[in-house]
Formats: C-alpha cells, sequence, structure tokens
C-alpha cells in the first residue's frame, strides 16, 4: 500500500491501537428524526433506504450481528485482527439511552473491539445519550461521526437535512468536552455549491478529530435519483473530483485524520457516477495521486 501524503485512517489508528484495525458494521437505530416526522420526513435526498448503511449487519441480536460483521472481512483481516464497532445505518443515538448503554456495553466486552464508532446527526445528542457517551468514553475509545455535508445551510435545506450549521459545530464542541473523538462526512458537488462553498464546509468539519469526504452520488430510490433522471444534476468526474480533494487536502489543518477520500454505494443502487464502482481503479488513482 502507497504511503500517502495525508494523515489517513490506517496510519492513525496502527498509531493509536499498534495494530491495523478494521471496521465492522452493524446496526443499532432503525430511523431518524428527518424519516418519522420529528423533524422531517423522507430524510435527506441522497439517503437510502437503509440509511445509507447497506453493508451493516442488521440482526436484533448484537453478539450475533457482530459476529457476522467480523465474518465478513475475517479472512481478509486474519484471525488476530482487531475491529472498530460501528453502528452505521440511520441515527444511532435517536434511541433510548439505556438501549445505546447496552450496545456500548456489549461491544467492549468483546476483546476483537478497540474502538466503538457511533454514526448519527447533530441533533440527536439530548443530555441523557451524552451521559451514556461521557461514562463510556472516559475509559474506552468513543468516535461519533456526524453528517455535515455541507456548512451552507441553503443548501442544507434543499437537501432536506433539517438541522443548522451552528447545531453541528455545538455537538462537535460538547463531544469533545466529554472525550469523544469525532468525524465529520462532508460531500463535495451538492446542487448549488461552487468551490467556495466546499472549502468553507472543510473549514467548518476540521474542527473534528477527522474528516470523511464523498462526492454526491446517486441511488435507486432516493430523492435526488427523480433529479438526476430529469436531467436536473450534473454530477462529477473522477479527475474533477479529485481536484477538489486535493484541494480540501490543503485546506484542512496539520494533524486532522482523513479517514476516507471518497465513498461507494452497492453497486446494486448505484445509478451514477458509474465511475465510482470501479473501486479497484479508484485506489489506485489514490495512491498515484496522492501518495508520497
Amino acid at each position: 500500500m502507497a504511503k500517502l501524503r495525508y494523515l489517513d485512517a490506517n496510519t492513525y489508528y496502527k498509531n493509536r491501537f499498534g495494530t491495523k484495525v478494521y471496521k465492522a458494521s452493524v446496526a443499532l437505530a432503525s430511523t431518524c428524526p428527518n424519516r418519522d416526522g420529528k423533524k422531517g420526513t423522507g430524510g435527506c435526498i441522497f439517503c437510502s433506504e437503509g440509511g445509507s448503511g447497506e453493508f451493516s449487519v442488521f440482526e436484533d441480536d448484537l453478539g450475533k450481528a457482530l459476529d457476522l460483521a467480523i465474518g465478513m472481512v475475517e479472512k481478509k483481516a486474519g484471525p488476530d485482527a482487531k475491529y472498530i464497532a460501528y453502528f452505521q445505518s440511520f441515527s444511532n443515538t435517536y434511541v433510548p439511552p439505556e438501549r445505546l448503554d447496552a450496545a456500548i456495553s456489549a461491544v467492549r466486552s468483546d476483546d476483537r473491539i478497540v474502538q466503538c464508532a457511533i454514526a448519527t446527526r447533530p441533533d440527536c445528542l439530548p443530555d441523557g445519550i451524552m451521559e451514556v457517551l461521557k461514562r463510556h468514553a472516559s475509559s474506552f475509545p468513543i468516535m461519533v461521526e456526524l453528517g455535515l455535508q455541507t456548512a451552507n445551510d441553503k443548501t442544507g435545506r434543499f437537501i432536506n437535512r433539517c438541522f443548522d450549521t451552528e447545531c453541528f459545530v455545538d455537538a462537535v464542541k460538547r463531544l469533545t468536552d466529554i472525550g469523544c473523538d469525532t468525524a465529520a462526512h462532508v460531500i463535495f458537488g451538492l446542487p448549488g455549491e461552487d468551490i467556495n462553498d466546499m472549502m468553507e464546509s472543510v473549514r467548518v468539519a476540521s474542527c473534528c478529530t477527522g474528516l470523511k469526504f464523498t462526492c454526491l452520488y446517486v441511488p435507486k430510490g432516493t430523492r435526488i435519483a427523480s433529479l438526476w433522471e430529469r436531467g436536473e444534476l450534473e454530477l462529477l468526474g473522477m479527475e474533477e473530483y479529485f481536484d477538489i480533494v486535493e484541494k480540501a487536502l490543503e485546506t484542512v489543518p496539520d494533524g486532522k485524520v482523513i479517514f476516507r477520500l471518497t465513498g461507494d454505494c452497492p453497486k446494486k443502487l448505484l445509478l451514477a457516477p458509474l465511475w465510482t464502482s470501479d473501486k479497484r481503479k479508484v485506489i489506485n488513482y489514490i495512491n498515484r495521486r496522492f501518495g508520497v
């Protein structure tokens, strides 16, 4: 694997835990306040039916789900590998505090797990949830991932995000104060945004431990798919997207982790851009362009 000219996830985790770690994606939540009517309905316009967690294992028994998730990568990882238990789909703090407490307690008791990562929204962190996170973060690594997507609140309204950027900034501060690590998701290529909008999103997201970048892609069955099918949506080409990433890497302060340079959608759901489905080609391009 090429050495990259930014602090990538593999390097960060190896420095922190002394070994390469792998993510075991499981499901805890089944909805979010932007789907059940509390904040909105239908979710963000790009969010899939599975809450952007199609790679997660859905099982009522969390222990069984974790075993299945680890089993999916164990052949590549090896028998002595360590894992991050990743609650990925929907908003995983949009549950009763006691449910989150039990879930974190279960995964941290597993010797294979070195960290718990929790994907959620910044408006899903009430006092009871924060108390659970604080108690666990005092003795076990907890990462909370927040979907900022954009710092432009006009764009945020267009994509039906249903929270403002101030809510995100406040959530990161509160999480940092109780000892949690944080990661922000940022999407490049959202409708109506120019390079200045995207770099402002990167600057705002840089208050986190690290960032995850992705281009806008179109999954089947989403509201953004309707825009694309009507020809009302322009998507980024691969080189155009990574030109934006290049500028973003120049914007991110030293010491911040770049957990991901781009995401991918399950091939069975992806409508466009199709270049994102050729993972080997994308990884090879990243290694050539951003290697040292």
